[in-house]
């Protein structure tokens, strides 16, 4: 995440979060809520790992490598092996195209690619990454049908459990999605990662975590930057300590001491370099409080 795109998601994931917040409160059927409620079996008898609180985090999406001693938490991406011994998380985009598959995307599946004025539409800070078009139902379980693949091929490899990131990708769609849709995909990713058996996290939307954890089913947060936004506190007052955050070298609010000092700081914290690369190449860094 950057600073830039963070400013630009402000706005709309404050509108957002005043309109989840009215759904949830409606009454009848007819309402849109309905689709962001889960269903009762999605969020009783669930059966995942629990978040290991406290441990220390590794956050590996560049590339695995074998965690440092101390570290119990992993986050590695779907392509990779889970490390062994660790609470592993398997990294998943989705709610845009990952790099490198969005041409295959538009060539197999362009209708769940959004498109503005007849041409597909990137991420305004990540060009190699297409919106994924949420708008409707049938969309949705279509998205559902290629994502829920590689939600049950992280069960398949052994990881306790998943991210899902660009959950807040509506805030960067020029008003062509909405948060509702976004949030009811969220809740079908839920259901399948639960019944995998599989914790699933919050990743992206601080601001509307009560209302995510709520209406989706999520059991922990991924953050990145959240001291630099000063937005921990969003998350921890929803999940307490299961909580990650990644801070980065090249984007500090002061020094990774003062990040270690705040109290509002989760205690799984990790600062890494911004590409983050695997151990023993240049420009690596990994530093845990």
């Amino acid at each position: 995440m950057r600073a830039e795109r963070h400013r630009a998601r402000i706005a709309a994931l404050a509108t957002a979060a005043l309109l989840v917040t009215s759904l949830a409160a409606c009454g009848s059927p007819e309402d849109p809520v309905d689709h962001l409620r889960l269903p009762p079996e999605a969020t009783t008898g669930v059966s995942h790992a629990p978040f290991p609180a406290g441990a220390g985090v590794d956050y590996q999406l560049g590339g695995a490598y074998p965690p440092a001693d101390g570290v119990g938490i992993v986050a590695r991406d779907s392509t990779e092996e889970p490390a062994a011994g660790v609470w592993s998380i398997c990294y998943v985009n989705g709610f845009q195209t990952q790099p490198g598959e969005s041409e295959e995307w538009l060539a197999e599946r362009p209708e769940l690619v959004l498109h503005v004025d007849g041409e597909p539409f990137a991420d305004p800070n990540w060009p190699d990454e297409y919106v994924l078009d949420t708008s409707t139902p049938a969309n949705r379980l279509a998205i559902m049908g290629v994502i829920g693949s590689i939600i049950d091929g992280c069960s398949d490899a052994g990881f306790q459990a998943v991210e899902i990131d660009n959950l807040d990708s509506f805030s960067r769609s020029g008003d062509q999605l909405a948060a509702e849709d976004n949030i009811a995909l969220a809740a079908l990713f839920a259901e399948r990662a639960h019944a995998d058996g599989m914790a699933i996290g919050q990743k992206n939307a601080a601001e509307l975590s009560g209302d995510l954890k709520r209406t989706v089913g999520f059991d922990f947060a991924v953050s990145e930057e959240c001291h630099r936004f000063e937005e921990c506190a969003a998350y921890t007052d929803v999940y307490g300590s299961s909580v990650i955050d990644i801070e980065y070298t090249d984007d500090l609010r002061g020094s990774f001491a003062d990040v270690c000092a705040d109290p509002t700081t989760p205690p799984s914290v990790v600062l890494r370099d911004r590409d983050l690369l695997p151990s023993g190449e240049p420009g690596y860094v990994f530093e845990t409080c």
